[in-house]
């Protein structure tokens, strides 16, 4: 476990250093009537430029000069209107430009009122053709996709899961811990998303870095020292956390957006999304981890690698982003 964790952040910290850093485009076509959509596109921040990546509508649409975009803090947004006689069903939307880039665009778009399904686009895959009938087999893999995307590029959330299982041996209380953290980000995920409550996203992400704080400064301590309740009873801890990072998870559904004739399908279907990835994360741990024992055993069974540079590791870069999200209040 201990030569996975070496590699393992040896993978994540470059991308730890730059979480959150640049957000991805964004593209959203909000049905006014059967021929007019409004168009409000987003471009990311690149050295107080925008990003030099547009929107190619389909074929169909005109939009005449779009307008000049303007910086809103953090990247730079434009609105106007497109017709598309026709609708816009079976035309292409491209984002020009992303494939030369490594940032994604999220586009939400309404073929009709009402009806809104999100792509995910990168630059591998820059462009999709509209479908002709988004029915709910489309929201369901669209939004699971982006469930899983969403938790496997949430570098905080990872290192968390991380340090859970570097903290936990007993495989008992792992699986519960486990499920506590499902199933309390669950609970608050969906009750942020239907609007049940809510919390402003800065003071939600700095507790988010605190969590890997605290689990990072237990796993640096031996194991006779560490706080009882995290020792005996880890599903307390990782619930209570989990319900803070399900509010972090409600915050990037919010800004993607839900269908309204599909709200508790989308928010399933994100919320599935969510669960595949972080299992995906923990199956590639422990199969790291399996084949490091049987790579290095002599190694493991000297214990020449100290779990304190992990979390050393893993504090420090948890730290700096409490810090960095506190600045941004």
């Amino acid at each position: 476990m201990k030569v996975l964790l070496l590699v393992l952040l040896a993978i994540l910290q470059p991308f730890a250093a730059i979480a959150h850093a640049l957000d991805p485009g964004y593209l959203e076509l909000s049905a006014m009537d059967e021929v007019r959509w409004r168009v409000t596109w987003r471009m990311p921040d690149v050295g107080g430029n925008p990003m030099p990546i547009r929107p190619a509508l389909p074929a169909n649409c005109e939009t005449g000069e779009p307008p000049e975009p303007h910086f809103d803090g953090r990247g730079w947004s434009m609105v106007y209107i497109a017709t598309c006689p026709g609708g816009i069903a079976g035309g292409e939307i491209r984002i020009k430009g992303l494939e030369n880039t490594r940032t994604d665009t999220l586009v939400r778009y309404e073929a009709k009122p009402g009806q809104a399904v999100t792509e995910r686009l990168t630059a591998n895959n820059p462009a999709f053709t509209v479908p002709e009938n988004a029915g709910p087999m489309k929201v369901l893999t669209s939004y699971v996709a982006l469930g899983v995307t969403h938790i496997l590029e949430g570098v905080d959330h990872l290192l968390f899961v991380l340090t859970l299982l570097l903290l936990v041996n007993d495989r008992r209380r792992l699986f519960w811990a486990v499920t506590a953290f499902t199933l309390a980000h669950s609970i608050t995920l969906a009750s942020a998303t239907l609007g049940w409550f809510t919390l402003p996203s800065a003071p939600v992400e700095v507790v988010i870095a605190l969590s890997i704080v605290f689990l990072a400064y237990e796993l640096a301590l031996p194991p006779e020292q560490r706080d009882p309740v995290a020792t005996r009873f880890p599903a307390v801890i990782s619930f209570g956390f989990g319900l803070i990072h399900g509010l972090g998870f409600a915050g990037a559904l919010l800004e993607i957006g839900l269908p309204q004739s599909d709200v508790p399908l989308a928010l399933f279907a994100f919320n599935l999304g969510v669960e595949l990835g972080q299992l995906l994360f923990i199956a590639a741990v422990l199969i790291i981890g399996l084949f490091a024992k049987r790579l290095l055993p002599m190694a493991l069974a000297k214990g020449r690698w100290d779990t304190r540079f992990a979390s050393y590791a893993i504090g420090c870069t948890a730290a700096f982003w409490v810090i960095e999200r506190i600045g941004a209040f």
